[in-house]
C-alpha cells in the first residue's frame, strides 16, 4: 500500500443530518468516522430559513444554524470533519477505495453513503432569486407549507408527489393553483382526481411558468403562459412550490450498487444495507419517500448502527480464523 493511502474505519460521504446522526454514533461506538461534507456542507437544510418540525426546537430553528450544531455535536466525539467531496469509487474488491477531489485515495473498512437528493427547480432567474433569499420559493410543502397558511399559493408539477403536496397546502392555504405543463396529470387516477375534486385547488393546464413575481424580498405572484395559446396573466400568491422531482446525488455509485430507475439507491428493506457489504446508505439518497430531516436523521442512526455490527462480526471472524 502506497504511503499517500489512508486508510479509514468508518468513511461517511456527505453531510446534513443523516451524515452527523451516521457520524455520532459511528464516533461513539469508536469506530474513528471520518466524514467528507461535499459540495454542499449541510445539505439540503442548509437553504432551509425555518425548520419547525424537527423534534427539539420548541421555537424552531434555522436550516443552517441546526446544521452547525449538529457538526459540532459530531465533532464532539471526536469526527474527523472535513471539506471536501467524493469523486469516485470503487467497491469492486474486499476494500472499499474511495477518491476526494479526485486526488486522495482513501481505502474504508466501511462506507456510509449520507449524499442526499436535489430538489429539481424550473431554472428561472426569478426562481433562484427567491429561492436564495428564502422569500417564497421551495420544493418542500411539508416542510414549509405551514408558513402559507391562509395564503394564496402556486405549485408546479403533474406527478403522484406534486398532487400530493398540493392537497397538502390545500388544507393550509386558501386557495392552491396547480400549474400543469401538459393537458393530463402524469398521476395515478386517484391522486390527480383527488385533486381535480379539492375545492380550493384549481388547475391549469397547458400552463408553464414565465417569471416568479416579487417585490425584490418576496415572493407576491407568478406569470405564466398557455403553452397553446401563448396568452399570458399573472396569479397573485405569496408561494411558489416546485413539484417536479427530486435527482438522488448518486452517479457516482452507480456502476457498484443497486439503484433503481430515478436513481436512488436500493437498501435491503428494514436495514441500510446495500447490495456491497460494508457499504451502507442513509438519508434522501435512498429516500423517495418522506425526505425530512427527521427521518433521514433515523437512518443515519441505522447505517451507523450497521456499520458497527458488520465491523464486529468481521472481526470475530478473524478471531476465531486466527
Amino acid at each position: 500500500m502506497s504511503d499517500t493511502i489512508e486508510k479509514v474505519k468508518c468513511l461517511i460521504i456527505g453531510s446534513g443530518p443523516a451524515g452527523y446522526t451516521a457520524a455520532i454514533y459511528a464516533a461513539r461506538a469508536n469506530m474513528n468516522p471520518v466524514l467528507y461534507q461535499g459540495t454542499q456542507p449541510g445539505g439540503q437544510l442548509t437553504t432551509t430559513n425555518e425548520v419547525e418540525n424537527f423534534p427539539g426546537y420548541p421555537e424552531g430553528v434555522t436550516g443552517p444554524e441546526m446544521m452547525i450544531e449538529l457538526q459540532k455535536q459530531a465533532e464532539r466525539f471526536e469526527t474527523d470533519v472535513r471539506n471536501g467531496w467524493v469523486t469516485k469509487v470503487d467497491f469492486s474488491g474486499d476494500v472499499h477505495k474511495v477518491w476526494v477531489n479526485e486526488t486522495k485515495e482513501i481505502h474504508c473498512d466501511t462506507v456510509i453513503i449520507s449524499t442526499g437528493a436535489s430538489a429539481k427547480y424550473l431554472g428561472l432567474d426569478s426562481e433562484q432569486k427567491y429561492l436564495k433569499l428564502g422569500g417564497g420559493v421551495s420544493a418542500c410543502a411539508v416542510c414549509d407549507g405551514f408558513f402559507y397558511r391562509n395564503q394564496e399559493v402556486v405549485i408546479v408539477g403533474a406527478g403522484d408527489s406534486a398532487c400530493e403536496e398540493a392537497h397538502y397546502l390545500s388544507k393550509l392555504c386558501t386557495k392552491v393553483t396547480m400549474l400543469v405543463r401538459r393537458d393530463e396529470f402524469r398521476a395515478s387516477k386517484i391522486m390527480a382526481a383527488r385533486v381535480k375534486n379539492t375545492e380550493n385547488i384549481e388547475i391549469l393546464f397547458n400552463t408553464e411558468t414565465e417569471e416568479v413575481l416579487g417585490d425584490g424580498q418576496v415572493v407576491t405572484g407568478v406569470r405564466v403562459f398557455n403553452n397553446q395559446t401563448n396568452e399570458k396573466h399573472d396569479i397573485p400568491a405569496t408561494g411558489f412550490f416546485v413539484a417536479i422531482g427530486h435527482k438522488p446525488n448518486t452517479d457516482i455509485f452507480k456502476e457498484y450498487l443497486s439503484l433503481d430507475e430515478t436513481g436512488y439507491i436500493i437498501n435491503v428493506p428494514g436495514t441500510s444495507k446495500t447490495n456491497i457489504e460494508g457499504v451502507f446508505v442513509s438519508g434522501d439518497a435512498a429516500d423517495h419517500v418522506y425526505r425530512q430531516a427527521v427521518t433521514a436523521a433515523g437512518t443515519g442512526c441505522m447505517a451507523a448502527l450497521d456499520a458497527e455490527r458488520y465491523l464486529a462480526a468481521k472481526e470475530a471472524n478473524i478471531e476465531v480464523s486466527a
